[in-house]
């Protein structure tokens, strides 16, 4: 297998990576390839240094994603967490290890920036996702609330 690049996302990338959001159960019902907000979505994002949205790249195609977002808070001693967001790997690609890559990637630069913890959210009905999640070392301390608006 060839090897991983991990790098910031460009403007060119957002048909891909939106293909890869809509590529299961809850993104098929969500996402809406072609819909222009995400190209206004993108701008905002790559315009925000706290924010960092990031493919993984082998052979020169995009196989997976993920994006970080950097808070600064007052708890923990003033400590900056990261938010993992959006991960992603192409169905193709699935099974493979590049999942590993992308979240062990996430973990080094949030260390590298000085962030205290990373921390994300999952949806309840991905179970087989939690427990990868668990075998990277993560533990589910929390139960998320979300309010539609």
């Amino acid at each position: 297998m060839s090897e991983i690049h991990i790098r910031r996302a460009r403007r060119s990338d957002v048909e891909e990576i939106v293909a890869m959001l809509a590529d299961d159960d809850l993104g098929a019902q969500r996402e809406a390839p072609g819909d222009p907000a995400y190209l206004r979505a993108f701008e905002a994002i790559d315009a925000d240094p706290g924010q960092l949205l990031v493919v993984a790249e082998r052979d020169g195609e995009v196989v997976g994603t993920l994006q970080l977002t950097f808070i600064p808070g007052l708890s923990r001693r003033g400590a900056t967490r990261a938010l993992v967001e959006g991960v992603r790997v192409r169905s193709d690609q699935r099974g493979g290890g590049l999942g590993a890559t992308l979240m062990e990637w996430a973990v080094e630069e949030s260390r590298r920036r000085g962030c205290a913890l990373v921390q994300f959210t999952s949806d309840a009905s991905r179970t087989r996702a939690h427990r990868f999640y668990e075998r990277l070392g993560f533990e589910a301390t929390h139960l998320g609330f979300k309010l539609p608006l």
